[in-house]
This record gives C-alpha cells, structure tokens and sequence, in this order.
C-alpha cells in the first residue's frame, strides 16, 4: 500500500533485531530508512538488507549516548533527505543481572543515558525540523521489565520507565505541532531474547506470553510500529502499546539468576 511513501525514518539500533524488522516494515511501505548503529558491520548489513525493498537507505554508524554524535546523525540524514517524519528509538544497552544492593553507580548511570537520555538527544534534535515540517511521529521502544518491575534490572527499568515520562511530556507539548510521540513495549525475538533464552531455558519458557510465542520483530512489533508511523495513528499520542502476546495482563514469570 505505500502507506509511507515519500518519508524518511531514523532508527536507533537498526542493525539486527527489532530495529530492523521495523526498518524492514517502514521499507516494504515506500520509506527511506536511516540506520543509526553502534556496530558499523552491523549497519552495513542491515542497510544491504533494507536496500532489497528498493528504498533509499543511509547507514551511519554513532554512539547514541554520545550528544555531538548524535546531533551530527540527525544533520547528516537532514541534509540528506531534507526532513525526518518518523524518528525510532530503538537501541538497546544491555546491563547487569544485580540485585538493587550491588548495583553501582557506574550501572545506573549507564542505563539512564543508555534508556533515557540518548532517546532525549535525538527527539531534541529532530524536533525543529519535524515542527518546521508539519509534524512527525516519534516511536520510543520501553519496556515491561520497567512497568513490572522485574527484579535485577534495575538500571534497565529505572532508563525504560524515565522514557516513558519523557515520551508523554514530549506528547503534550508538541502537540500543537502535530509531532505525535507513543512507546511500545514489545516482546519480541530479538538477539538479546535469544540470548536470554539460551542462558535461561525453563525462565524464558514460564514466560511466553498468553498467545504462547514470542513476537516477530519485523512482522508483530513492526506492523504496529508502521500504524504509529502512518496516517492510520494520526489522532494517537502520549500512549503506550502493549505489544507483547498479552504478557502485560498478569505480567510474566521473570526470574533470572543473579549474578550479584
């Protein structure tokens, strides 16, 4: 359908996982896609894949807690493709498997700049072309390890929820603009799942969500990024979407081993 012909979109964390699968989705309806990667291999890759779909695509590699570069990806897909009209924020950080009393301040900082800030960097950046362009659509990726408190996951959870706040505020202040922002909170089979589950068989088993598998980053958390992304979301803004097989109604049996 086209339903994104003509746009630009500027994902964080693109190169693998459910950055890409929603790279490839905007791409398959008519978007130019820019990659914005930690790992250049990876972005190379990526963009290889998403140039399939017969789209411009633009890999730059940065370190989106780094402000300067993030800023300089922002201009350089500006300068490229004259505006951004969907900005993602994608990119995922990691962190440790520490019970609250052994975190340390170096792994909240981390996670604050890694699940917060460099969200805050790009939405600032971009805001004035967006405003400048009629609007946008902003898609900031959190998480139920934030809404449910999953234990261990502290700086994970404190960086998920901080963006959630910064997403609504931002939601209520741009919307005279038309610049729409929403959070999806997906649960998906990315890399970092995959990687859970091979190290925590029977945990990531007890909590497949009610629909019983885990979602396709392209074609389950992408088709809902495409809505927020299109047209079809026009009236939406400041929301949260569960996407995630129905793990949020009762929440899911979180229980990794510690590592502290």
């Amino acid at each position: 359908m086209a339903r994104l012909q003509g746009k630009t979109a500027f994902i964080t964390g693109a190169g693998m996982g459910i950055g890409l699968g929603i790279a490839n989705k905007f791409a398959s309806e008519g978007a130019n896609i820019v990659i914005a990667e930690f790992n250049a291999e990876a972005a190379e890759s990526a963009a290889d894949q998403v140039r399939q779909h017969g789209v411009e695509v633009l890999s730059i590699t940065a370190n989106v807690c780094d402000k300067e570069q993030v800023d300089a990806a922002i201009a350089e897909t500006e300068a490229k493709f004259g505006a951004i009209d969907i900005l993602v924020n994608n990119a995922w950080g990691g962190g440790t498997t520490k019970r609250f009393e052994s975190k340390t301040v170096a792994d909240m900082e981390h996670g604050l700049s890694m699940g917060a800030m460099s969200s805050f960097y790009s939405m600032q950046a971009a805001f004035e072309k967006m405003k400048a362009n009629g609007g946008g659509s902003v898609i900031n990726l959190c998480s139920l390890n934030g809404v449910n408190a999953h234990m261990y996951s502290l700086e994970y959870n404190a960086g998920k929820e901080a963006l959630r706040a910064i997403t609504r505020t931002a939601a209520r202040e741009w919307a005279p603009h038309q610049i729409r922002c929403n959070i999806i909170c997906p649960a998906a089979a990315s890399e970092a799942y995959k990687k859970f589950a091979k190290h925590n068989p029977e945990n990531a088993k007890a909590m497949l969500p009610p629909l019983g598998r885990m979602g396709d980053p392209e074609h389950d958390i992408g088709g809902v990024a495409l809505f927020l992304a299109s047209e079809d979301s026009a009236y939406l803004t400041g929301n949260t979407l569960f996407v995630d097989g129905g793990g949020h109604i009762n929440g899911v049996a979180w229980a990794p081993e510690p590592s502290e």
